[in-house]
């Protein structure tokens, strides 16, 4: 995903878009498919929390365009976001920037918010340019530190759009963004994108889905004057409740607030020696894919070739296979340089799940075999 010039950015127009593979090392001090879902017990092992542990950071990415005329989902990699914008006083310590953007009515708002989202972030003023103090307790508070700058650096996104000349055209983007800055991942979502942690092999969500009919986006919404209508939509306009843009849509978007809100959820962890990979997808990935089925899937690709983008090109094929008719995208970002491991399951600390269309689907089979094997006799 990210080439060696730091930034591959998906064209206007291209039905399918890759880019190439960067490592860089970071130091620091259901579907049909899937009819059975297996929960298993996974133990942090001691050496998991090794101080000592950082991440070799390579990715990969892979786009397609849907059944629209145009493709509207973008993604921005940067591998040295203080090369890529010049600032010296970073490149001793590497900091790597990621970002899915998903757009809607156009492109504009998508590929504004890619181009300048990591700008704004940099040049904050209170952006943390030196890599070891985060390590120490000199500057214990870096953590709330980066996130209020991700924040603002959203919502002055946002506004920075809407006082652009292509505020005039009708469009708007979700973003998800992920920051990894040490042996820290921090990431940030505006809406339906989703990211997802591969820790040992077990599914950690990263963001969480910005739909309207979530309760508590629900209640955010009530409560700035704005309605979800029967079909979930937000004032019957947005099928997302977070989007950056949408300047043009009345009584949805104001400065600092409204029930379309601009403002990211966050989500900060301490990358261990467990954390093998973080899969970041469009909403058109997820359509067909749970999260742990698609970190199952990655996991299997990165185990055959260790190939990122080679495993995004897969996704995307198999979402695809599954039926997925929008845009898509799908960015992984491997935290290692060997290939995830398999994974010894006990059988007895296995416990099989099955939806009731699964189990529908199940006897159907069952019962066709039966047939069949009649038939046969």
């Amino acid at each position: 995903m990210c080439l060696d010039d730091a930034v591959d950015k998906t064209e206007k127009g291209m039905e399918e878009s890759l880019s190439g593979s960067s490592v860089v090392a970071v130091r620091s001090g259901a579907h049909p498919e899937s009819i059975c879902e297996n929960t298993v017990a996974l133990d942090i092992k001691p050496e998991d929390l090794d101080d000592n542990f950082f991440p070799m950071i390579r990715c990969g990415a892979w786009s397609h365009e849907g059944s629209r005329k145009s493709m509207e989902d973008t993604h921005v990699c940067i591998a040295d976001l203080a090369m890529e914008f010049g600032c010296t006083s970073l490149y001793e310590s590497t900091v790597s920037f990621y970002g899915v953007f998903d757009g809607h009515g156009g492109t504009a708002a998508a590929h504004f918010v890619r181009d300048n989202l990591p700008r704004v972030i940099v040049e904050d003023a209170d952006f943390p340019l030196k890599l070891e103090k985060v390590v120490t307790v000199e500057d214990a508070d870096f953590p709330s530190k980066l996130e209020k700058v991700v924040t603002r650096s959203f919502m002055k996104t946002d506004e920075e759009f809407k006082q652009s000349c292509l505020s005039t055209e009708s469009s708007g983007t979700t973003a998800l963004t992920a920051m990894i800055f040490g042996r820290y991942l921090l990431v940030a979502n505006a809406g339906d994108c989703r990211a997802v942690l591969s820790r040992i092999g077990k599914a950690i969500e990263m963001s969480e889905d910005h739909k309207p009919i979530c309760k508590r986006e629900e209640e955010r919404i009530k409560s700035l004057g704005g309605y979800v209508d029967k079909e979930g939509y937000l004032n019957g306009e947005l099928s997302v409740s977070r989007a950056l843009g949408d300047w043009h849509l009345d009584g949805l978007k104001k400065v600092g607030g409204g029930p379309l809100s601009a403002e990211p959820e966050l989500k900060m962890v301490t990358l261990t020696k467990g954390d093998e990979f973080l899969i970041i997808g469009s909403d058109g990935l997820w359509d067909v894919f749970s999260s742990e089925d698609a970190v199952d899937f990655a996991r299997e690709q990165l185990q055959k070739h260790n190939d990122a983008e080679a495993c995004c090109r897969e996704l995307v094929k198999r979402a695809k296979e599954r039926g997925s008719i929008d845009d898509l995208t799908a960015l992984v970002v491997c935290f290692q340089s060997e290939p995830p491991s398999q994974i010894v399951v006990h059988r007895s600390r296995v416990r099989l799940r099955i939806s009731s269309a699964g189990l529908q689907h199940l006897n159907c089979l069952l019962e066709s075999q039966e047939r069949q094997q009649k038939e046969n006799d």
